[in-house]
């Protein structure tokens, strides 16, 4: 299977550069997975395509402002770090700019030496392992210091930091948003557990490697990166019942879905369990457990494209993104949704 399978043409000025004002205000393109057909909706519809009995799957990761400005000591030269995964006594995974300047034993200050971090060692693909000192509570300076890390192909500031992060965010420790889930108004997330549907939520920490675009040509050679994920037991036990009486499992976001194709056994059950995942999902994958899918509009021959590829057929999917380039639809993470039934 060849990445350029996945291509598909997208006009510069579709990809979302702001978020709506309204977040359940954006449009909505529902596919159906079997036949191919595509209607046009708004976000807020979603509720008449889901059912009394059905479990509504939200990641509820919250993004932490990983990116940080500072300075070289020594030196004063610019370095931005953007935190990818906490290690163990202040070490974080980091993607350093410039990383030519960032040798280990480089000491780097932040907000006028509020926070010092210092590289320590270079790992995989030229990230670097990097230890904080600061007095205080890391987090709190990190609110105060650090900016959201906003994917590269949003240029625009961010006006608002809440308007990239879900209604529902709770655990931090994500360097992307889950971006299906930034749709979600507490009003709306209200009205679909009124019509009896079930909301589990679970836990999957987005890394960077979300938007590494695929390079070899064979997809079977990429090499996903992993991400930590967690379902507590009350979460399973919700999605088991769903599916032991004959009801669906709507994931939103490719994420949730990651997270419960990674920890369900091969029968398709879940129990309380965390880890680490590199799953890669392509066609040809059988889902476990996922029946729907609700998500945004991806890259070109992205490993998003492919999953959702997997589920509804690459035909189907790459016509339905035809037909909503045609009808201007907003891309990528501030942009508008598909519901894939």
């Amino acid at each position: 299977m060849k990445r350029q399978d996945f291509y598909f043409d997208l006009p510069q000025e579709l990809i979302a550069q702001d978020p709506l004002e309204d977040r359940s205000g954006s449009r909505l393109l529902v596919l159906d997975k079997e036949s191919g057909d595509v209607s046009h909706h708004t976000f807020r519809e979603i509720v008449d395509y889901l059912e009394p009995g059905d479990c509504l799957v939200l990641n509820d990761t919250k993004v932490i402002p990983a990116r940080l400005i500072g300075s070289k000591i020594g030196t004063d030269a610019k370095i931005e770090i953007l935190l990818l995964k906490r290690k163990e006594n202040d070490i974080w995974e980091t993607l350093v700019k410039p990383g030519k300047k960032a040798k280990p034993g480089t000491k780097i200050s932040f907000g006028d030496g509020l926070l010092v971090g210092e590289v320590v060692d270079i790992v995989e693909e030229g990230n670097r392992l990097v230890k904080f000192h600061y007095e205080g509570i890391f987090e709190e300076i990190l609110d105060q210091l650090g900016q959201m890390p906003l994917p590269p192909y949003i240029t625009h500031q961010l006006e608002d930091k809440n308007r990239y992060q879900t209604v529902y965010a709770k655990h931090s420790g994500s360097a992307a948003a889950p971006t299906a889930g930034l749709h979600f108004t507490p009003e709306l997330l209200e009205k679909i557990e009124k019509k009896g549907i079930d909301i589990a939520k679970v836990t999957l920490h987005v890394g960077l490697g979300t938007f590494r675009p695929v390079k070899v040509d064979d997809i079977l050679e990429h090499h996903m990166h992993s991400e930590f994920y967690r379902i507590e037991q009350s979460e399973a036990d919700k999605i088991n019942r769903a599916k032991e009486t004959g009801h669906r499992v709507i994931c939103v976001g490719t994420t949730s879905c990651r997270t419960i194709e990674s920890a369900a056994d091969e029968n398709g059950k879940l129990r309380e369990c965390s880890g680490w995942t590199e799953i890669f999902i392509y066609p040809g994958y059988q889902f476990k457990v996922l029946d729907c899918l609700l998500t945004n509009f991806h890259l070109p021959e992205s490993t998003l494209i492919m999953l959702v590829s997997a589920l509804a057929g690459r035909e189907h999917v790459l016509a339905a993104y035809e037909e909503a380039v045609k009808e201007r639809y907003r891309f990528f993470s501030f942009g508008d949704a598909m519901f894939i039934k």
